[in-house]
């Protein structure tokens, strides 16, 4: 095929080029592939099997510390694994707390830890229940709603999602195993990942060119505002407790600092995600309303708009961050903890400093993004023969 023919396949076919670019990011990350550190240890999910329970053999109930709950223990069929077809006996409520309102029954598929003593006697132990089901059932629900509502729009941003899925597990974590700076590769994986998420999402355009650079500038100043003030913060890192078991269990160094860093970089994702294309698509939809505007009108007039968007984004955060806190909030309030007492704690102060300065950056995406993206509106109708390359103007604008 000719150069010009694949300049007229990527115009007549807007997802040939996104199609293109994920090819070419998913063979990046397989071929700069990085071996995983093999230390020897067990971790979450490391002995756990699946098991079903064939019979309840004693019920009743037990007091925990002052708190009286319901205990079952059950024989249960392991389902998988070296032990598979063995039968095992386990309790449920009688080592830790459960919640009273579901009961095993013969049936359920439940999840055990099985663990062997010095004495070679293994033991098998509840652990949860077995909800791979239902989590099927949501997912297909929701890529069946997504796709009646937004046509191939919806099955780009299904693939967009398995992307980023793709990238947070193939591309990042390996990487900040290997002990590489959590800071630098979650910023280059987010780029990836955003990049060519909104060219799945929303085509080879003028738009997503000006939503995707927009993008790039404002994850490196967010980059830059974390490190700022998570030094100035005199933030370690430590505050996660994950973070810590991590630091003890591995042998390759890791930068505790760098992963809170990165930790705050992918936290700003899904929404900058949303704010730089809806901010570009508003800057876009006015010029097309209206194309005698000059730069300062348009810019005013999209600014208004993204005034009332960043506004509700960053208290979408802040709700989104407190009601993730909320147990341990009740907690300290039970404790009648003094709350301005309470942002000296790292665990706390992360969160805040995670959540605003997500925030400055989502607030900085507004003019960053309404600036490119008349810089592009601009000159959508002068491109000429460029308009083949860079693509239309947005969908179903073209010159």
């Amino acid at each position: 095929m000719t150069v010009m023919g694949i300049i007229r396949a990527m115009k007549n076919r807007s997802w040939l080029f996104p199609l293109l670019l994920l090819v070419a990011a998913v063979l990046y990350s397989v071929f700069s592939k990085v071996e995983l550190p093999g230390n020897g240890f067990s971790t979450i999910g490391s002995d756990t099997v699946r098991a079903e329970v064939v019979q309840i053999l004693d019920e009743g109930e037990i007091d925990m510390g002052g708190h009286t709950q319901k205990y079952q223990v059950v024989r249960v069929n392991i389902l998988e694994g070296k032990y598979e077809g063995v039968p095992m006996e386990i309790d449920y409520g009688k080592r830790q707390v459960r919640s009273d309102e579901y009961d095993l029954t013969v049936g359920d598929k439940v999840m055990v830890s099985i663990s062997k003593t010095q004495d070679n006697v293994v033991n098998a132990y509840f652990v949860d229940f077995v909800r791979t089901t239902p989590m099927v059932w949501l997912t297909i629900v929701f890529a069946l709603a997504i796709i009646f509502i937004s046509r191939w729009k919806g099955v780009g941003a299904l693939l967009s999602m398995l992307f980023s899925l793709y990238i947070i597990i193939g591309y990042i974590i390996p990487r900040i195993l290997v002990g590489e700076d959590p800071l630098r590769v979650s910023i280059i994986g987010s780029i990836i990942l955003l990049g060519v998420t909104l060219y799945l999402t929303y085509g080879w355009t003028l738009k997503t060119h000006a939503a995707v650079l927009s993008m790039v500038v404002v994850l490196l100043l967010t980059g830059l505002l974390s490190a700022i003030f998570v030094v100035f913060s005199k933030l370690s890192g430590m505050g996660d407790e994950n973070a810590m078991f991590l630091m003890q269990m591995m042998e390759t160094p890791i930068n505790l600092r760098g992963l809170l860093l990165g930790g705050m970089i992918i936290g700003a994702l899904g929404v900058l995600d949303d704010l730089v294309t809806t901010q570009a698509s508003a800057v876009f939809e006015l010029h097309h309303a209206n194309p005698n505007f000059g730069f300062r009108a348009l810019y005013n007039s999209a600014m208004r708009i993204g005034q009332d968007h960043v506004a509700a984004t960053v208290n979408t955060l802040v709700l989104a961050y407190a009601g993730a806190s909320l147990p341990m909030l009740l907690l300290f309030s039970l404790a009648r903890g003094n709350y301005g007492f309470l942002v000296n704690y790292a665990f706390i102060a992360e969160e805040i400093v995670r959540t605003l300065v997500g925030s400055l950056g989502l607030i900085a995406a507004v003019p960053i993004t309404t600036t490119v993206a008349i810089f592009f509106a601009q000159r959508s109708e002068s491109l000429g023969r460029w308009e083949q390359v860079l693509g239309p103007e947005g969908e179903g604008h073209h010159h």
